[in-house]
C-alpha cells in the first residue's frame, strides 16, 4: 500500500482501496500525483459535502505487474470497506497475466467479503462487468466517446443521483463498452444470487451502458468523474500519440469541451451514499 490519507479526526470513516491500472500524464502527476491521490482528493470533497460528513481514506496499489506494479493480497484489504479499479489504457477484455491475476483477486473477495462494496471507472467499470459476466468489447463503430459528454438517467441513475433532471454530463474516454449487462445467470451462483437486480443506471448516443449499480454491493461508471480540464487534454493527446486515436479532427472537438463543467462530484457522493446514507433534506432517498 502507498499512501494513506487521514480523515477529519470527528468524522465517520470511509476506508477505499483504489487498484490503479494505469498512470496518469507525467505532467498530471508532477502537479497532482498518481489516479489514488487525486480520486482522494476529490472523494473528500464529496465527503464534505455529506450529511454527516463523512472522512475518505484512502490506499493505494498500482497493479499493472508488466510495468512495474502488484496484485495485492487479499489479506491487504482487510479493515477496507471498498475497492475502487481506475481507468486504463488496456483492454478490460484482454487476457493479460496482470488482469487474469486481478479477476481472480476480485472473485475471491466477492464471494468472501459480502460487505465490500466494488467500485469502478471506465476500465474499471467494464473488468467488473467482466468479472460478473457481461461481455465487454470495442465500440461496432470502433469510434471513440471522447469529451464532455450528456448521459441521460434512467429511473434508477435518477435516484441514485437524486435528481428530477433526465441527464448529468461527465467527461468521457473509451472505446471499448460494455455491450451486455450481468445478470445472475452469467455470474453464476457463486457471485449473485437468482433474485439480484444488476441496474444500468445511464446511457449516451455512443454507449447504452454507461453505468451499473448492485444494491450494497457495486457501482460503476464508464465516464470519469474526477478529470479536469487538463487531464483531459493531456490524456487525450497521449492516446493520439500512441496511435489508439486516429481522428484528430474528433480529438480536437473533445479538447475543446474540456473546460466545461460536469457532475464528477455528484457521482462521487452518490457512491459514498452506497456506504453511508446521507440524510441531505431533499426528500430523495
Amino acid at each position: 500500500m502507498d499512501l494513506a490519507y487521514k480523515p477529519t479526526p470527528s468524522a465517520p470513516i470511509i476506508r477505499i482501496m483504489v487498484l490503479e491500472t494505469d498512470m496518469p500524464h507525467p505532467d498530471t502527476y508532477s502537479e497532482r500525483g498518481s489516479f489514488g491521490r487525486i480520486l482522494h482528493e476529490h472523494f473528500a470533497k464529496a465527503g464534505r459535502a455529506h450529511h454527516p460528513p463523512l472522512g475518505v481514506e484512502i490506499d493505494q496499489v498500482f497493479v499493472v505487474s508488466e510495468q512495474g506494479g502488484r496484485i495485492p493480497t487479499e489479506d491487504e484489504f482487510e479493515g477496507f470497506d471498498g475497492l475502487l479499479i481506475t481507468g486504463s489504457v488496456y483492454d478490460a477484455h484482454g487476457d493479460n497475466e496482470w488482469i487474469l491475476a486481478l479477476l481472480y483477486l476480485l472473485r475471491t473477495l466477492w464471494v468472501n467479503r459480502p460487505d465490500f462494496r466494488f467500485l469502478g471507472v471506465c476500465f474499471g467499470h467494464q473488468l467488473l462487468a467482466r468479472l460478473l459476466g457481461g461481455q465487454v468489447r470495442p465500440a461496432p463503430s470502433r469510434d471513440w466517446e471522447l469529451g464532455h459528454c450528456r448521459i441521460m438517467l434512467t429511473p434508477v441513475g435518477q435516484r441514485l443521483f437524486r435528481t428530477h433532471d433526465d441527464y448529468i454530463h461527465l467527461h468521457q474516454m473509451h472505446q471499448d463498452q460494455v455491450v451486455s449487462p450481468p445478470t445472475a445467470i452469467s455470474a453464476g451462483p457463486d457471485m449473485l444470487s437468482t433474485d439480484t437486480e444488476v441496474e444500468v443506471w445511464g446511457h449516451s448516443e455512443h454507449t447504452a451502458i454507461q453505468g451499473l449499480y448492485i444494491a450494497n454491493r457495486l457501482i460503476t461508471t464508464q465516464a470519469h468523474l474526477a478529470f479536469d480540464e487538463d487531464m483531459v487534454k493531456r490524456q487525450i493527446q497521449m492516446r493520439v500519440d500512441s496511435g489508439g486515436i486516429k481522428d484528430l479532427e474528433h480529438a480536437d472537438r473533445a479538447a475543446e469541451t474540456a473546460d466545461l463543467e460536469h457532475d464528477g462530484v455528484e457521482v462521487a457522493k452518490a457512491i459514498l451514499r452506497t456506504f453511508v446514507y446521507d440524510d441531505d433534506g431533499s426528500g430523495l432517498s
